[in-house]
């Protein structure tokens, strides 16, 4: 474990080296941890594959404070794991109308549009992290059959709930917006609403599957075409 200063009022501990569930439920432990430590004086903790940025109020403490609760914490965390996260299911409508490199996807890896189907949703993916948008949850790992690259040219618009695959990671698009990985179908569940509590579906260290749908149930679940 290493805390380094990531600005005026803001620590960046890295757990580890590797995207892993081990180092993930790490990550999760250690935010835990560190909420309880730093209580009131913390403003926000924004965890990722390794790693957990650690902001705090810098009217009400200090860096040397901060780091001195921080070290203290997960000294006394010990080797035990995170709570288990909770279990999500989201439904999807595989189709090419829905996701545009369905068949382009199959094609490349010799596969038919469901066996596709059928290893994206055979799968339960973990919740590594949250950005690039609120709401935009990094899932790994998609199984190697089906992995694919980003595109070489990103879109322009991306519609709100393609899911869509990158490498070895899956995602729903929460929000339109650009985006370069591979879409093979549509979520018509929203990943994020800011008038909703909680805010979104899912957070890290939570377990996702993806449940197969028709298109006359997304339609009905409020998706958009």
């Amino acid at each position: 474990m290493e805390l380094h200063s990531a600005g005026e009022n803001a620590m960046m501990l890295y757990l580890g080296k590797e995207t892993s569930p081990e180092v993930s439920a790490r990550v999760q432990a250690a935010a835990l941890a560190v909420e309880v430590a730093l209580g009131d004086d913390l403003i926000d903790l924004v965890p990722s594959y390794a790693s957990l940025l650690i902001v705090y109020n810098a009217l009400t403490t200090d860096h040397l404070s901060v780091a001195h609760r921080v070290h203290q914490c997960l000294d006394n965390l010990g080797s035990g794991e995170a709570t288990e996260g909770n279990t999500v299911v989201l439904p999807v409508y595989y189709h090419p109308e829905a996701g545009e490199d369905l068949e382009a996807l199959a094609e490349r890896a010799a596969l038919s549009l469901a066996d596709v189907i059928a290893l994206h949703s055979n799968a339960e993916y973990r919740v590594y992290a949250i950005g690039f948008a609120p709401g935009f949850a990094y899932l790994g790992q998609v199984d190697e059959r089906i992995a694919a690259p980003r595109l070489a040219t990103p879109r322009q618009k991306v519609p709100r709930g393609a899911v869509a695959i990158a490498d070895r990671q899956t995602a729903v698009y929460p929000a339109v917006s650009p985006g370069g990985w591979n879409l093979i179908g549509r979520c018509p569940l929203r990943m994020f609403d800011p008038q909703a509590t909680p805010t979104m579906p899912v957070s890290v260290g939570d377990r996702v599957r993806f449940e197969p749908i028709d298109r006359d149930r997304f339609l009905s679940l409020g998706g958009e075409l």
